[in-house]
């Protein structure tokens, strides 16, 4: 049986303050409900995210502020920090960790700029919400193998898939140099291309 995630709850102090800073980031709003009493739920999602964020009051028993380690994914972690600056998000620099596996808890073992071979699954930010809900963006730009099904490739958003395309376009240029030919079927080369990155399949050479 699948069992997808749906939903994240953090735990915040200021429902109408949270609220007002995950919007502003861009995530949409999917839900403000309240009962007569004092319960009252808020939902909104990521951009291109499958799985949403749930907050208000009565909604967990957990203190405020005291989710740490939630991460999100994009493609380009240089440009998401840029967007999270201006939307008043306060990110930390870019990061990658000394072991170069994944990342320590706290600060432990951050080295600044991203990871030196740029590789998928290596570079990090942080931010924090009101409360100090603390979240990290991990950049992945090719998946571990397995990860993904080959048959179900698809794209969270268009800037997910522009940005699948130039890194196929960078690659089918390298391609075309080592071949010393112009490739005609350049189409179903860059389409085996991007279902191998998401999937961590061997590439087309």
């Amino acid at each position: 049986m699948d069992m997808k995630l749906e939903v994240v709850v953090v735990p915040v102090s200021d429902v109408d303050r949270a609220k007002d800073f995950y919007t502003a980031l861009g995530w949409r709003l999917d839900a403000d409900v309240a009962t007569d009493g004092d319960f009252r739920v808020v939902q909104v999602t990521p951009p291109g995210s499958p799985a949403s964020v749930i907050f208000g009051s009565e909604v967990t028993e957990q203190p405020p502020g005291s989710a740490r380690g939630l991460h999100l994914i994009v493609a380009d972690i240089e440009a998401a920090h840029d967007e999270l600056a201006r939307n008043g998000a306060d990110p930390s620099d870019v990061f990658h960790d000394a072991g170069g596996v994944f990342h320590h808890a706290g600060t432990d073992a951050r080295v600044p700029g991203p990871d030196p071979e740029r590789g998928s699954y290596g570079s990090f930010l942080s931010f924090s919400d009101p409360d100090g809900n603390g979240w990290l963006l991990q950049e992945i730009t090719a998946r571990l193998p397995g990860r993904l099904d080959p048959a179900t490739t698809s794209f969270a958003s268009a800037d997910d898939l522009a940005g699948a395309l130039r890194r196929a376009a960078a690659a089918h240029g390298e391609h075309e140099a080592r071949t010393g030919a112009e490739d005609p079927d350049w189409p179903d080369w860059y389409a085996r291309y991007l279902v191998s990155e998401q999937a961590g399949t061997e590439p087309p050479t």
